[in-house]
């Protein structure tokens, strides 16, 4: 099965985003999975026949000096494939000129992008689950 990789949301639709998230307390809807990559400001997608998606990366960015890259999501059926890693590339490939590139990530993950060049640091974060709409 041929996969491509495009930044652009054109033809897609909720019923192309089944499936990711998994694991998560209050996993995202597909609804709503297009709607957050509609609203960053930098996404990849890796697209198979039929337009159903594969895998998303995202980014928000200031455009000037800061980007953080909030999601990276491959269906499971396509990980160890080498997806989530062309996703992140071409992500980089967008951001390159900025002076940060700052994710959030569990330790389990941390390997993986510190082989596309990013270095541990450490963060604080704020989960608000009670303000979700999903739980």
């Amino acid at each position: 099965m041929e996969m491509e990789y495009v930044t652009s949301l054109d033809g897609v639709v909720a019923e192309h985003l089944n499936g990711f998230f998994q694991g998560w307390p209050a996993p995202p809807s597909p609804a709503e999975h297009l709607a957050l990559l509609a609203g960053s400001d930098h996404v990849v997608l890796a697209r198979v026949e039929g337009g159903r998606v594969v895998g998303s990366s995202t980014a928000i960015s200031d455009g000037v000096l800061a980007a953080y890259v909030p999601l990276l999501e491959v269906l499971p059926q396509y990980r160890g494939r080498g997806v989530g890693t062309e996703l992140v590339r071409r992500l980089l490939d967008q951001l390159g000129r900025l002076y940060m590139v700052d994710v959030i990530c569990d330790p389990d993950v941390q390997p993986f992008y510190e082989r596309l060049g990013f270095a541990r640091a450490t963060g604080a974060v704020i989960r608000n689950y009670r303000a979700s709409k999903r739980g």
